[in-house]
């Protein structure tokens, strides 16, 4: 396998608006996400630990699924994939909005992984202990399977030459087996403890406490059973809501950009005839202030 990742980041960023074909394919099939984020990378159990001794909760968020078919639990008013009477779900990296020009585009917002530089589309955990396998094996698992990876939709898409070598590693196994159940994953213990939550999920506004609970549970979670430690939850919990990183001021940052951008990128109250950059321009270069001066870790650009 080798692919050629300079330029694009396909796999990181949401790029369904550049696009010219609907991308659909996490939604097809008896599983359907309740939320909408796009190819959510989803971590193991040990990895949920390893960002929360970093401080790096904020970064992640569950993923819960509608089924109308096999096992399920109605929590909130939603049917769920489930586990016996458990509501089922991954957790994964948050992508928020930034300033980002993938594929040799012009700048644009785009919901994006709270850990990639806008300006060289590198993961800033790349060479550290947080680095999720999902991600350092991409698109092996895909490739294993016969499915169709981001790096080939972003070749149709854009062109360009993504997946120079298409052969599959020695090491590359599908994420999700028999054995994925406390490991990837997770059963929710007490449906009725995140019925508020699954309805604000599905509405695309989950609070901080909502994305601690599952991420508490994840992290309590036992490899190959429904099995959740209720100290350990209690301790995760407690670490996801109080222990914080340069991630949580860069993501509430990121938002509120771009929640200020009008039409074109410029802010709500700009002039139309004007063409001086705002803060809300979608300019990669405001990563410096976003994320490098709250201590980001350097990406090293490309050669």
């Amino acid at each position: 396998m080798e692919v050629n990742c300079e330029g694009c980041a396909g796999c990181c960023l949401d790029w369904r608006p550049l696009a010219p074909a609907d991308l659909d394919h996490e939604r097809r099939g008896p599983y359907r996400p309740l939320d909408d984020t796009y190819n959510l990378a989803p971590v193991t159990a040990d990895e949920v630990r390893t960002f929360l001794d970093a401080g790096y909760a904020a970064a992640l968020t569950p993923r819960l699924f509608r089924t109308d078919d096999g096992p399920h639990a109605t929590v909130g008013g939603v049917e769920l994939a489930a586990v016996g009477d458990r509501p089922a779900f991954l957790v994964g990296l948050r992508k928020v909005p930034k300033p980002v020009a993938p594929f040799g585009t012009e700048p644009a917002w785009l919901d994006t992984c709270a850990f990639l530089d806008p300006r060289t589309l590198q993961c800033r955990i790349h060479d550290t202990d947080a680095y999720p396998e999902t991600c350092r094996t991409y698109p092996g698992s895909n490739l294993a399977l016969g499915v169709e990876s981001e790096c080939e939709r972003v070749e149709a898409a854009h062109g360009g030459e993504r997946l120079l070598d298409g052969d599959p590693p020695d090491d590359a196994t599908p994420a999700f087996t028999p054995g994925a159940l406390g490991t990837r994953v997770f059963a929710h213990p007490d449906p009725d403890r995140v019925a508020d939550a699954v309805e604000r999920l599905a509405a695309g506004e989950p609070t901080p406490a909502d994305r601690a609970e599952f991420v508490a549970v994840a992290a309590a979670s036992a490899p190959g059973t429904a099995a959740v430690s209720d100290e350990r939850y209690e301790r995760a919990k407690a670490r996801a809501r109080g222990t914080t990183s340069w991630v949580d001021g860069a993501i509430a940052e990121w938002v509120e950009r771009a929640d200020e951008r009008g039409p074109g990128g410029a802010g709500d109250g700009a002039d139309a005839g004007d063409t001086t950059r705002s803060d809300t321009t979608p300019d990669p270069a405001l990563a410096r202030d976003a994320e490098d001066e709250r201590g980001a870790p350097e990406t090293p650009g490309w050669d």
